[in-house]
């Protein structure tokens, strides 16, 4: 009976994972879209701006460019585990058990860290709507694929 109950969170879980990874993907692809067209234009006969950063991002502030960054590759490789849990949770054998573990692991550093710079970004203000929303699924999602890696553990 347990491992049935165990099997039902893991698979909601992963489900709710999965569904706010995508979101987190799809702002994220719509700030890094916005960087690359509204960022510095070099070419020839431009001159660097005094400040340059090949991270810039003309939304948000000092940190956006490190956040915006690490959330889409703590969304791929979020994707990438869910992907993985679902054999896992298909199955429910443990031949499929570890790649599912050590895929939700890896996501949760990676969200960790995306969360990390989410903070440093909320601490330097100044961000947008879109911005907010993408520390708000950040933070939630370092619970929740925690709660789901424990699950798997379980």
């Amino acid at each position: 009976m347990a491992a049935n109950d165990m099997r039902s969170v893991a698979t909601l879980l992963m489900f709710l994972n999965i569904s706010m990874y995508v979101v987190l993907l799809g702002l994220g692809g719509w700030a890094m879209n916005r960087a690359i067209d509204h960022g510095f234009i070099i070419g020839q006969g431009f001159d660097l701006p005094a400040h340059f950063s090949p991270i810039y991002f003309p939304i948000g502030n000092a940190a956006t460019g490190f956040f915006v960054t690490f959330s889409l590759i703590a969304g791929v490789v979020g994707v990438a585990s869910s992907i993985a849990g679902f054999d896992y949770i298909r199955s429910w054998n443990p031949d499929s058990r570890p790649a599912a573990t050590s895929a939700a692991v890896i996501a949760w550093g990676l969200t960790l860290l995306s969360m990390g710079f989410a903070w440093k970004e909320i601490e330097l203000e100044g961000r947008n709507a879109t911005l907010r929303t993408m520390e708000a699924f950040s933070i939630i999602l370092s619970v929740t694929q925690f709660l789901y890696t424990i699950v798997l553990y379980g």
